[in-house]
């Protein structure tokens, strides 16, 4: 057998010990997408036996859906005859599936349609293929590489896997947070160069000693790439993840690791890494681009607009049989002590567009 090389955990180390303390950025990053070694790269994370279950994998209903949000804001569009469809991090291709059987039924909508998904794990690139075959999906290699047409993107927790970098703050000023080694073990830690108050966002500058902030660079970029599409093309952006309507501070990176909680230092490439989303952030930048930022919403609060209750009556009424786990499933997916208020819904679109699940 060919050698398999040092593992994640050695090449992470042999760079802190030649380059010095890392960012968390940089650690999310090499654990996350790492070519050979990282987390998206060489595994299904998704169901029972992966590290944990999204909300397509909970119930047909939740992509349903959002296959009416797609058809509702197409319509609101004026029905254009060709729109791109773009998905990031679409796992193996369920929310899409489910999504579209519901939105073909509408009439030009499958013609119109060009689907893309933006996807790094050759894996789950196998089960969208076969998944999404009839609707000829393209795999671009950047996540803004979309065409002329008009844009709708669908992203369901794929912004919370995007690296974060922390800075903590002390008497004389901000530091930012580094992973080092200490006796040979990975440890965090403290750049001895302060950052100015001036520096750090206006939301965060009256913070306490030993306070944290985190900023994900990468979600800002993301934001901006896909606004500015959106924007020019006409169209809109839903984001459904965990975190918070504005900037403050907060410490919530995680590692989860066979549905458990786990040490995000240990057993780099081997436990999904995340942190919560600063959708207020996340608005300005949309602002910015044109579009017009909707008011945040809990997911609960989303799908019962979007007609989820009514619709697992609907399913409950047809297969009786399965009405409890229908009945579990909704639950879980609205419930307050379930995802319904963990996960939020975020929307920026065209200005004019009313996208459907925000109006009150």
């Amino acid at each position: 057998m060919p050698d398999p090389g040092p593992s994640l955990s050695e090449l992470i180390d042999m760079q802190i010990r030649a380059n010095g303390p890392m960012s968390i950025a940089s650690y999310m990053t090499l654990c996350l997408t790492h070519p050979r070694h990282g987390y998206y790269k060489q595994t299904d994370p998704l169901g029972a036996r992966g590290d944990f279950i999204t909300a397509p994998e909970i119930s047909q209903m939740f992509g349903e859906l959002i296959g009416f949000f797609c058809v509702n804001l197409w319509q609101q569009m004026g029905e254009p005859r060709s729109f791109t469809l773009l998905e990031p991090g679409p796992g193996r291709g369920t929310l899409m599936q489910d999504a579209l059987r519901v939105a073909t039924r509408a009439e030009g909508f499958g013609d119109a349609l060009h689907l893309q998904l933006y996807e790094t794990n050759e894996e789950l690139k196998a089960q969208q293929a076969i998944r999404l075959s009839q609707y000829d999906p393209y795999w671009p290699g950047e996540i803004d590489a979309v065409s002329d047409d008009p844009l709708i993107v669908v992203a369901n927790e794929f912004l919370d896997a995007l690296p974060v970098r922390q800075f903590v703050r002390g008497t004389q000023g901000w530091h930012e947070r580094l992973i080092g080694l200490k006796e040979g073990r990975r440890r965090f830690g403290l750049s001895p160069t302060p950052i100015p108050e001036s520096a750090m966002p206006e939301a965060v500058r009256a913070a306490a000693p030993g306070e944290v902030y985190e900023v994900s660079l990468a979600s800002v970029d993301v934001m901006q790439r896909l606004g500015k599409a959106a924007a020019r093309r006409g169209g809109g952006i839903l984001a459904i993840d965990y975190g918070y309507p504005r900037t403050r501070t907060g410490e919530t990176l995680q590692a989860v690791r066979r549905h458990e909680f786990a040490d995000p230092l240990e057993a780099p490439g081997e436990a999904d890494l995340s942190a919560h989303v600063d959708f207020g952030a996340l608005a300005e930048v949309t602002r910015k681009a044109g579009l017009t930022a909707q008011p945040l919403v809990t997911q609960g609060e989303f799908l019962r607009r979007l007609g989820i209750a009514e619709r697992a009556t609907a399913l409950s009424r047809a297969n009786p049989g399965e009405a409890a786990a229908i009945g579990a499933a909704l639950d879980r997916l609205t419930g307050a002590n379930q995802m319904g208020e963990l996960f939020k819904v975020f929307c920026a679109a065209s200005p004019g567009l009313v996208p459907p699940g925000f109006a009150s």
